[in-house]
């Protein structure tokens, strides 16, 4: 997403043997294995532009990825209801939306955002990205139903979908979050509300050496009050923070530190405002969490703000037209992606330069954009 924000590419090991007869050689006069190390210093913006050989190379499994804006889609209200959720990809460098491979159809997957007796309003769709993964945990069906026994895990590197384990009590409406490497799912409601299910936690670690084949049950909350509809809980310096309801509606804040296993209220500060999708810019290498960051967006207002630990109030970034009805937001590598408008338009911000910088994508044609995130761009064989 962010091309300056590149990290420094890993050096893998290659195969020390020269070029083959059949093989593009990258570099006259270089075996292909010590020029991929050359071009790996370079913006692959400018790889891209200068030939196929290269061009190819930026898209191999062995070159470091470039991190592209994944949404989730859906077709307009006057489409069929039971038109099912897409998945795209949006390469910065060529500026082009791409399908992702199917996710398995068994089981079907049925994911409802619109039913045609409520057209007026959505359903949520509930998303995350885990280390480098778009992770879908919770969502219904059309009879109303969970629609997801188990999280759905795509790796954009490999290209492939996969299953995670299923949940204990497998529910909807509820507050879904990470922290380092693990997924938490609070509260919500299966079928029917029910009260256990209402205040539980559950954890699921996708980050050990080996993958947790298993939720594992944590602290609940004292009550039920976070099932009345999805939100978002939010992983910022090494704990889940979340509100009851979206908007400027008055509302309960709860944060619980994955560290104590333990509920704590949440500052004033934050809590007042708190007026809109929320999300963090997290670098993953940063464990002591110093340069974390917060982002919210006053849907009502436009207003993009940046959360002050040191004061527990939120700083104004900027504030724009575009950004007013505001629905869903995702952050990193120096930008902040909003939802805006009934999913009809993604405003990008660039949160690191000296003047946020913003601009409007467009999502593919007769589509609307129900949830982005930024993750690493997918392969290209070919």
């Amino acid at each position: 997403m962010d091309q300056e924000a590149i990290p420094k590419p890993k050096h893998e090991k290659h195969n020390q043997t020269q070029t083959s007869s059949n093989e593009t050689s990258l570099l006259s006069g270089l075996p292909n294995h010590l020029a991929q190390l050359c071009l790996a210093k370079i913006n692959p913006s400018i790889l891209f532009s200068v030939c196929h050989s290269w061009r190819r190379l930026i898209y191999s499994p062995s070159f470091t990825p470039f991190f592209s804006l994944y949404a989730l889609l859906s077709p307009p209200p006057d489409h069929s209801p039971n038109s099912p959720i897409q998945f795209s990809s949006l390469d910065p460098i060529s500026n082009t939306w791409t399908s992702l491979p199917s996710p398995p159809s068994d089981p079907p997957l049925h994911l409802l955002h619109r039913h045609p007796a409520f057209l007026s309003r959505k359903l949520p769709i509930q998303t995350l990205s885990v280390s480098g993964c778009l992770v879908l945990v919770a969502a219904t069906t059309p009879q109303f139903t969970p629609a997801l026994p188990r999280p759905l895990v795509f790796q954009p590197l490999s290209k492939q979908w996969s299953f995670g384990p299923p949940l204990p009590k497998p529910r909807r409406f509820c507050a879904a979050g990470t922290v380092g490497g693990k997924v938490y799912v609070a509260s919500g409601m299966g079928t029917t509300y029910r009260g256990d299910v209402a205040r539980s936690m559950e954890e699921w670690d996708m980050k050990g050496k080996e993958v947790s084949a298993s939720w594992v049950k944590k602290a609940g909350l004292k009550d039920g009050r976070f099932s009345r509809e999805a939100v978002e809980a939010i992983g910022y310096r090494g704990k889940l923070w979340m509100v009851n309801v979206k908007g400027n509606a008055i509302k309960e804040g709860a944060v619980y530190d994955v560290e104590t296993d333990t509920w704590q209220d949440m500052p004033q500060g934050m809590l007042g405002g708190w007026n809109g999708p929320t999300a963090t810019s997290i670098n993953d290498d940063d464990h002591h969490h110093d340069h974390d960051a917060m982002y919210v967006v006053d849907e009502s207002k436009g207003v993009l703000s940046k959360y002050v630990d040191e004061n527990d109030c939120w700083e104004v970034v900027m504030d724009s037209v575009v950004l007013k009805e505001a629905e869903q937001v995702c952050a990193g590598r120096g930008r902040v992606c909003v939802v805006c408008a009934n999913g009809t338009r993604i405003v990008v911000v660039d949160v690191v330069a000296p003047l946020p910088r913003i601009w409007v994508v467009e999502p593919p044609p007769m589509l609307e954009v129900v949830a982005v995130h930024i993750l690493p761009r997918m392969c290209r064989l070919d």
